[in-house]
């Protein structure tokens, strides 16, 4: 019996979903349903779930937050199509395997229900048919990330992907190789375990023992940076290999603040959530469509200059 309600537990924290609360009289009219593939684990996506929750509040409408517990295509697509089957007003995703997704959001756009993409999926937005692509491309995100590596010296770097798969994170390590390498620099991509830091900051400690010239690690969210970060400061190697990454938390603000860390690609991701429930509303309302399919939110660099700044915005769970 114990066992079944810790189970039951469980599955209540994976599909946990919120509603902007609104007055009766105020309320809009629409329900639209937010699908994303980010765990409850990730500060990332936690900021995502503030900016969608805020503009659910802003914009008087309902709204319904899901995610899988795990990093899991088949779990989002059976998700997504149970939020088609309920018949919402409109539909926002992530998009990080189109190959897996594709389908139920074609399924989506083909019953009549408009979609919006966020955060991950920039590249094949507008061959699945939604609306807009409310993020940053991903590739280029990683290129400048390369540039300013090799900027700072570095020539051989580690690319620490904690989800190996995810079309997003894959592309943000291409551009980031290409960078180096025409600067003259190589890079490795190093997979870790999302759920495992220990396992993470073992990975690190062990690739940078293995091969004494690589010089720089970056790495692909908070995730994995807090486990690298980890390592290089067991290792006494914090301020020797420059330190970078993808995303913003607390700790990463902190270490940017410190100087133990070189810059953080910043996505902006809270715009993400809340861009994508001011446009749907809008197109509901008024037919409002986007000049573009491409809506950028990123991307920018936070480095020690800005850090403190943004250390106050991220305090409020905006940043």
């Amino acid at each position: 019996m114990k066992r079944l309600v810790q189970l039951l537990l469980v599955v209540v924290v994976v599909t946990m979903a919120f509603t902007g609360v609104v007055g009766a009289q105020d309320a809009r009219p629409y329900r639209i349903v937010v699908v994303t593939h980010g765990q409850a684990s990730d500060p990332f996506w936690s900021v995502v779930a503030n900016g969608v929750q805020d503009a659910a509040r802003d914009m008087r409408v309902e709204v319904e937050y899901q995610a899988p517990g795990t990093f899991d295509m088949v779990a989002m697509a059976q998700l997504i199509d149970a939020a088609v089957a309920s018949e919402p007003d409109g539909l926002v995703v992530s998009v990080p395997d189109a190959d897996a997704l594709g389908p139920s959001i074609r399924a989506a756009v083909e019953a009549g229900i408009p979609v919006i993409s966020i955060n991950s999926g920039s590249d094949v937005a507008e061959q699945l048919g939604v609306l807009a692509h409310v993020g940053q491309t991903e590739y280029e995100a990683g290129y400048g990330g390369g540039q300013r590596m090799a900027a700072a010296g570095v020539t051989n770097a580690l690319c620490v992907n904690q989800e190996v798969g995810n079309a997003g994170l894959d592309l943000r390590c291409q551009g980031f190789a290409d960078a180096l390498a025409e600067a003259g620099g190589t890079s490795t991509v190093l997979a870790v375990d999302l759920a495992d830091p220990t396992g993470t900051q073992a990975r690190v400690s062990a690739a940078l023992s293995e091969d004494e010239t690589i010089n720089g690690v970056l790495t692909l969210g908070p995730t994995g940076a807090a486990p690298a970060l980890a390592a290089l400061t067991a290792d006494n190697l914090l301020g020797t290999i420059p330190l970078a990454t993808f995303d913003l938390s607390p700790e990463v603000l902190q270490a940017l603040a410190d100087g133990n860390m070189l810059f953080a690609i910043d996505q902006q991701q809270y715009t993400q959530g809340y861009l994508a429930v001011v446009y749907m509303t809008l197109y509901l309302e008024n037919l409002n469509t986007p000049g573009q399919i491409l809506i950028p939110t990123g991307p920018g660099f936070v480095t020690q200059e800005t850090a403190a700044t943004v250390i106050e915005y991220a305090a409020r769970g905006t940043r």
